[in-house]
């Protein structure tokens, strides 16, 4: 008895867990490997795409501050144009006039729009941590230390999903296509009529959507605060992308969860406080220096 108690406690519950948190990472990774794939960039500001949208959220649902009280799945169709809105407005005021620029400029300009958000947020919220209301109440497994609640489940199938989609969006259709060959070849796609501004607009919306799910997603399982995304699943979400692979859209879904579960087992070392964020990075120090493409990447 004693010995499957401790099963479920030291491997069943950190491999679920692990697996659903690592659907979160897996979900932001997705968007920054679409805008790898997009403008062959790096974004440091994918993470606020999420905090934005669960500030959003949690504001029209709660009547807080200044916006009105609405229906919870308004508040978050609100929340996800929100997310959706400021990474458009980040391509069309920040990337697209640097985009002729070497790419480490585009780089550090991400990462100024991800500072810029987070006193943004700061200024309206203050330091306090909010409460989110789950999407989906209740438990839906439970067994000796083992739960699992609905919003973790709505979590996993929408990352597989949305994991799914993004593979055939790329695979199967003709923008997805586009988006490849302005990545690699921006003045030769243009003058085949396809337009390199339009198609960053989309990739950057795209990669806004997905990190607005993520955010929705990730707020009502922990108490959320400005740059909370940054600051907890960007750098796993950075990992699972050049885990999986950081060409590869079904590499960072992957990638996500096996992170996801690492740091679960990272987080049982009590004589180790942090290290769950020592695993993740010297995972992805171990799948750079061996492989590093990653586990489904390959040069485009």
């Amino acid at each position: 008895m004693l010995l499957a108690v401790n099963l479920t406690q030291d491997i069943t519950t950190p491999l679920v867990s692990g697996a659903i948190q690592g659907a979160v990472y897996g979900l932001l990774g997705l968007g920054l490997v679409l805008l790898y794939k997009g403008n062959r960039i790096f974004n440091f500001a994918q993470g606020e795409f999420g905090t934005v949208a669960a500030f959003t959220v949690f504001a029209f649902a709660t009547g807080a501050g200044f916006a009105p009280k609405v229906p919870y799945p308004l508040a978050i169709l609100l929340g996800l144009l929100a997310g959706t809105l400021m990474a458009l407005v980040t391509e069309r005021v920040v990337i697209r006039p640097l985009f002729r620029q070497p790419k480490v400029t585009l780089v550090v300009a991400t990462a100024g729009v991800a500072l810029f958000a987070i006193q943004v947020e700061l200024f309206f919220n203050g330091t306090n941590g909010q409460t989110a209301r789950p999407i989906v109440d209740g438990e839906a497994f439970g067994s000796g230390g083992l739960s699992i609640t609905w919003q973790q489940v709505v979590i996993v199938g929408v990352l597989g999903a949305l994991a799914l989609a993004s593979a055939l969006f790329f695979s199967r259709t003709q923008t997805g296509v586009a988006i490849l060959a302005v990545s690699q070849e921006p003045t030769a796609t243009s003058l085949v009529g396809i337009s390199v501004s339009r198609i960053s607009s989309l990739t950057w919306g795209m990669a806004g959507f997905l990190g607005a799910i993520a955010g929705i997603l990730l707020a009502p399982t922990t108490l959320f605060g400005p740059g909370f995304m940054t600051t907890s699943a960007l750098i796993p979400g950075f990992t699972a992308a050049v885990f999986g692979g950081i060409t590869s859209l079904p590499g960072a879904f992957l990638g996500g969860v096996l992170i996801g579960i690492a740091e679960q087992f990272g987080n049982q070392i009590e004589a180790f406080p942090g290290a769950n964020r020592v695993v993740v990075f010297a995972l992805l120090l171990a799948i750079l220096l061996a492989r590093p493409a990653g586990l489904l990447g390959k040069e485009a």
